[in-house]
């Protein structure tokens, strides 16, 4: 059975090709012991209409894969989602999506079965994940009718974990990026900052190596426990 609640009640108006691929996708997968030199990874990277989880909607989505301790840049994936009722606002000064790159996007449908089927039965990374993970899963279940079952990692918590001495207060995405010395090509860019974040995480892999951390499993266990530890008041 596949690891995708299908909401029948809810399930948008998809044509039968739509609904073939829709029933192809690739199981969830469960975090395992594969070592991350071989771990198939897919880096997220989404562009929204705003940071209201319930109202704002999916404009675009960039991604690009780890596989054998590298970036493979033959295996990247990017698209602007066609949003009839799109107007510019604050946040397009933000994502620099135009309104007529958004009218001129691919159906939702579309956009969403062809990233389901790049992601395949990958886990997923993100710098917050917490709010890509969310708008992508709201995406999906608006569009397609399936919830989102892949395993999230957030990198925003893997640097502080395996970098406990570097301080920053409430540390963004540009911070490590300079904390390394990495730049991204272009900032709030679906493409580019998956490609950014991908590269942070290489660094972070390596060094969850040499902590003896080396496979999701272990490292996800490790995420846990730190998360419980900062729930924890101080006395």
């Amino acid at each position: 059975m596949k690891l995708f609640d299908w909401m029948h009640r809810e399930t948008p108006q998809l044509s039968t090709l739509q609904q073939q691929r829709r029933a192809r996708l690739s199981n969830a997968p469960l975090l395992d012991e594969t070592p991350l030199r071989q771990q198939r990874i897919v880096v997220l990277d989404l562009e929204t209409s705003g940071l209201n989880l319930q109202r704002d909607q999916l404009l675009a989505i960039g991604a690009v894969v780890i596989e054998e301790g590298a970036i493979d840049f033959s295996q990247q994936f990017e698209a602007t989602l066609h949003r009839a009722d799109h107007q510019a606002s604050a946040s397009t000064l933000i994502h620099g999506i135009a309104p007529s790159a958004i009218a001129a996007g691919i159906a939702p449908a579309e956009a969403l079965l062809d990233f389901m089927e790049f992601l395949g039965d990958s886990p997923l990374l993100a710098f917050h994940a917490a709010f890509d993970q969310h708008m992508l899963a709201r995406a999906l279940k608006e569009s397609l009718g399936i919830r989102l079952r892949h395993p999230f990692l957030d990198v925003a918590e893997m640097a502080p974990l395996l970098l406990p001495d570097v301080e920053f207060r409430r540390a963004g995405l540009d911070d490590w990026l300079g904390h390394f010395n990495l730049q991204a090509s272009e900032r709030h860019n679906a493409s580019a900052d998956a490609l950014a974040t991908a590269e942070l995480a290489l660094i972070l892999f390596s060094k969850a190596r040499q902590q003896g951390i080396d496979n999701l499993a272990y490292l996800e266990r490790r995420l846990q426990s730190w998360r419980r530890r900062r729930q924890v008041p101080i006395l």
